[in-house]
């Protein structure tokens, strides 16, 4: 919004946040909410606890699932092993051939655990999805990255794995000068920033979307006019039919990390450029 003539950016914004309080009206939707107060020292945060919270539920999901395995197998133990399959047959083997198959338990946990962050968008009480906050799915993909790193070099050994990595066959040598640096940027830089910002971004937005129409329904409601008090029931439809969108985007975009992944380690055990 521009500023008021004669008011600076930030005064325009405590004079609007002035008439919105002085008419009874919550702020909109601000980045800030994505910054929840820390609960005790910087380190634990309504984020932090929600992280430690999906690690010990899925701990206690697989103990339990899988206690005592049976050749018939109960509903946890069925559930968990379709997981289990679903991931090492259409991500694993798919992206890597029969090399994935030593990585599949890494991709069931990194898919469990993001589908899990994801969904706690969507579940009262907790409202947001720790992957909404930027650092997350930075810490995720470095995790990720590193292990792509190691297994390119134990496989190929240092000088072969950066050799395959930045230089491509075939082309005229003094061509290596500009595409060496292009190939370290996208392979090293690029594919990690984009793997993290891809889930960052698809639940910051997913959850912005929730909050317009909840805060709007409600603002809506507060209004004087009954054809406004009406039409928020529009309002509060959308925040429902966009809280089912979520539960999808949740599964999907975990589902796309863990895919990409997968092609990214498989790219780098790989023997060819």
């Amino acid at each position: 919004m521009p500023a008021r003539a004669g008011l600076s950016s930030a005064e325009d914004d405590t004079v609007s946040g002035q008439l919105v309080a002085a008419e009874g009206l919550p702020w909109p939707p601000r980045v800030g909410d994505f910054y929840p107060p820390d609960l005790a020292g910087p380190w634990v945060t309504k984020f932090t606890l929600m992280v430690w919270l999906a690690v010990g539920i899925l701990i206690i999901f697989f103990m339990v699932a899988y206690r005592n395995p049976k050749l018939v197998p109960s509903k946890g133990q069925w559930v968990a092993e379709s997981i289990y399959g679903l991931v090492r047959d259409n991500i694993a083997r798919e992206q890597m051939g029969k090399d994935g198959i030593k990585f599949a338990p890494y991709f069931t946990v990194l898919f469990c655990f993001i589908a899990l962050t994801n969904l706690f968008g969507i579940t009262p009480g907790l409202q947001i999805s720790p992957n909404s906050h930027i650092a997350f799915p930075i810490v995720l993909a470095l995790v990720s990255f590193v292990l792509y790193i190691y297994a390119g070099v134990r496989k190929h050994g240092l000088g072969q794995y950066l050799k395959q990595s930045l230089i491509l066959p075939g082309v005229p040598w003094p061509m290596h000068i500009l595409l060496i640096p292009i190939e370290f940027l996208q392979t090293f830089i690029v594919r990690p920033f984009t793997l993290a910002v891809r889930l960052f971004a698809n639940m910051f937005a997913g959850h912005l979307i929730l909050l317009v129409f909840t805060v709007g329904g409600f603002v809506m409601l507060a209004s004087d006019s009954l054809f406004i008090q009406v039409s928020s029931v529009a309002a509060f439809l959308m925040a429902i039919l966009m809280a089912f969108f979520e539960v999808l985007v949740s599964l999907l975009q975990a589902y796309v990390f863990v895919i990409l992944s997968a092609n990214y380690i498989g790219s780098s055990l790989a023997d060819e450029h």
